[in-house]
């Protein structure tokens, strides 16, 4: 006979989690997914079969709205933010045949242009 408890899963509720954490759980989801949709996640993300460069520009401009709308509440998470979403930016120009021209690339009417 086993007169263990059961194990609860460690689970936090929502309303107790701070909005910093929030969002910065949500811009790591969300650039994960852009990530996976550019290939990235394989060797060669050229002739990657998740590579999917219209899904990637909708997560990476819903990304880039995030950042820029939640920045000052970000603290010391705003930079590599930041930085990861740049990457993401410059990593979809050069997987595109036809580059956008600056500033008008996935999210850059949010944060201007990424060369």
């Amino acid at each position: 006979m086993n007169d263990a408890a059961p194990i609860e899963p460690d689970v936090r509720e929502l309303a107790d989690i701070p909005a910093v954490e929030v969002i910065s759980r949500a811009a790591v989801m969300l650039m994960s997914s852009a990530a996976e949709k550019l290939g990235l996640a394989d060797p060669d993300p050229d002739t990657s079969p998740r590579r999917d460069l219209d899904e990637a520009r909708r997560v990476i401009t819903a990304l880039a709205g995030l950042i820029t709308s939640s920045v000052e509440y970000l603290g010391p998470h705003a930079g590599p933010l930041r930085e990861g979403l740049q990457s993401l930016q410059r990593a979809f120009r050069e997987s595109s045949a036809h580059p956008d021209e600056p500033g008008t690339g996935p999210g850059e009417k949010y944060t201007g242009p990424v060369y």
